[in-house]
């Protein structure tokens, strides 16, 4: 049977998008064939292709699969992964498509991409990853996503900082309910470079207000040490009572901080 109007006009608007967003790389012409040749883009999948460069067809495809996920475009990687276009494929900064669509929080196209073999704990040159980045933004059902999908929660970024403590520094308390639920609960200590747990991120970076104390209320009851200090030995009751916190004062004192 035909398709429809509305069916094939919906097919011609995905097929222009799709040309649109391969026009948009091909406008490079002749320059994508010499980033290929630079070895800007690499499909580092696992059929023994990790690191070698791709041809300039192949580029654009998965130029423009990271382009479509970084908007949403759920239509064009539809299609674009259809044409051949890699998951695996990532630019001069090791961004993915999967993590471009993290970074804008796509929940929608990250669960196609992930479905078609994307890797959650794949990490880019500044070591965030789709796991990693929602810890930091607050996005929450796409943390949920990568932690259904195999996140390894114990993953550090370039601080050496666990998604807890990246959570904390935002007061992210969502967050950080859900991922002391996971095995991360174990790390609630862990330092960091700047030599500050997640407990003192959220006093030292907080605001004093009611999402930054709820982290603290939460990281407390979680097992977090009262009085495990920075690198300088200012402990978190200090630190909170330098800022006039009087809501993270009181927790700190009922857990025996001093």
């Amino acid at each position: 049977m035909a398709p429809g109007p509305a069916r094939s006009l919906g097919n011609r608007a995905a097929t222009r998008r799709t040309a649109a967003l391969l026009f948009g790389w091909a406008a490079a012409g002749v320059a994508a064939t010499r980033l290929i040749g630079n070895g800007t883009v690499r499909s580092q999948g696992t059929e023994g292709s990790e690191g070698s460069p791709e041809g300039p067809e192949q580029a654009a495809l998965d130029h423009a699969l990271s382009a479509a996920a970084s908007t949403g475009d759920g239509e064009a990687v539809e299609t674009l992964l259809a044409q051949g276009a890699s998951v695996h494929a990532a630019d001069a900064r090791g961004v993915t498509a999967l993590i471009a669509a993290a970074y804008t929080d796509r929940v929608e196209v990250a669960r196609r991409l992930i479905h078609a073999g994307a890797d959650v704990n794949r990490k880019d040159t500044t070591q965030q990853s789709a796991y990693l980045i929602p810890t930091a933004d607050g996005f929450l059902e796409l943390l949920q996503l990568t932690l259904e999908n195999g996140a390894d929660v114990r993953a550090k970024d370039s601080y050496n900082g666990t998604g807890l403590i990246r959570a904390a520094d935002r007061g992210h308390h969502e967050i950080i309910a859900v991922l002391l639920r996971t095995q991360l609960v174990e790390e609630v200590d862990h330092v960091n470079r700047l030599g500050w747990t997640a407990l003192l991120e959220a006093i030292i970076l907080g605001s004093g207000g009611p999402r930054h104390t709820e982290c603290v209320r939460l990281l407390l009851e979680a097992g977090a040490r009262p009085n495990l200090a920075d690198g300088r030995g200012v402990t978190p009751l200090t630190h909170a009572r330098q800022r006039g916190f009087s809501p993270m004062i009181a927790l700190l004192r009922a857990a025996g901080g001093r």
